[in-house]
Order: structure tokens, then sequence, then C-alpha cells
């Protein structure tokens, strides 16, 4: 490798590295377009710089949301593992809503792009989800007159409109798990 190649490789590197905080910062700001252009002024990158590192915006985008979502599919798994399941259960619901109050607008604008990235990430954390809520069942701390599959969803998709209340905030959430927890829990049981 010539030397004037070894330097364009690395500003490469930088500038993929650049243009994917930007995109991963416009990602968290609610009521933000999110457009090449916004991402390299973002990035203090040229907008052919951008489409250079990443082909299209669509492959940024996924790229951006897929390195956002791995912290959370961490947290997950970590979840599954934990000796307590209902009590992790619980947890993973905060880091959830967590998540999705700081990112919501993931799923508001880029539903229909082509994201492969994204899609293995959100299949993977709705399945460490769903071990979450069969191992809390087993456990004994989730009824089992709901239907698993059933339960994984409501949990979902109600983390993600208490996440997007303009009244959102950790107590809001904290009471929101408490009811939904209590809600799950075996008829007959009481205590956490």
């Amino acid at each position: 490798m010539s030397t004037a190649e070894h330097p364009r490789r690395a500003d490469a590197v930088r500038n993929r590295s650049l243009a994917l905080e930007a995109a991963k910062t416009l990602l968290a700001q609610p009521g933000t377009t999110v457009t090449v252009e916004a991402i390299a002024r973002q990035a203090g990158l040229g907008a052919a710089t951008i489409v250079r590192a990443f082909g299209t915006k669509d492959a940024l985008i996924d790229a951006a949301v897929a390195d956002l979502l791995e912290p959370l599919i961490q947290r997950a798994h970590q979840a599954v593992a934990e000796p307590a399941p209902v009590a992790a259960l619980r947890r993973f619901l905060l880091d959830l809503i967590d998540f999705q109050a700081a990112h919501w607008i993931v799923s508001e604008q880029f539903t229909r792009l082509q994201v492969p990235l994204t899609s293995a990430c959100r299949a993977e954390l709705r399945k460490a989800f769903a071990d979450m809520i069969h191992r809390a069942r087993e456990a004994g701390g989730i009824r089992t007159d709901i239907d698993p599959d059933v339960a994984t969803v409501m949990l979902g998709e109600v983390t993600y409109a208490i996440a997007r209340s303009s009244d959102a905030s950790p107590d809001l959430a904290g009471g929101f798990v408490t009811v939904m927890m209590d809600g799950l829990r075996p008829r007959g049981r009481s205590g956490r």
C-alpha cells in the first residue's frame, strides 16, 4: 500500500465515524428531519462525503439505529440471564422506556426504509424480551392466562406510548411499570 492510500483510508474511516455519530445525534433530537444534508452539517462534512461513506441515507440510518440499539440489546441479554426474572423484567421495562423516550424518532420517521441491520437488531431485542417474559412466567411472576406473545406485544407497545407522552418522566415510567407488573401478576399473589 502506498503512503497516499493509507491517509485516504484513515480519512474514510474518520468520516464514516463522524457521519455515524452525527446521525445518532440527530436521531435523538425530537422533531428533527434526518437528511443527508443535516447529517453532513452535524458531522462537519460534505453531503458527497456522507454518500461515499455509506452509499445511501438508508444505509447510514440503518447503521446508526443498529448502533443505538446495541446497548439496549446487551441489557436485554443481561436481564434474561439474571437470577430474579421478575425484577429483571421490571428493570428492563424502565430501560426500554428510557430508550424509546430518547429515540422515538427512530420509529416515527424510518418505518419504510430498507434497514436490514436494524431489522436484525429489533428481532434480537424482541427475542430477548420474549425470553424475559417466559422466564418471569416460569418463575410464577406473570400470569399464565395471558398468552406470552400477547404480553410481549402489549408491553412493547405500551412502553412506547408512555415514552412518547408529553408528561414522560421517571415517575410516570415507574408508575406505569408498577401497574403493568401488578396487572400481570398471577391472581392471589402479592408483593414484588
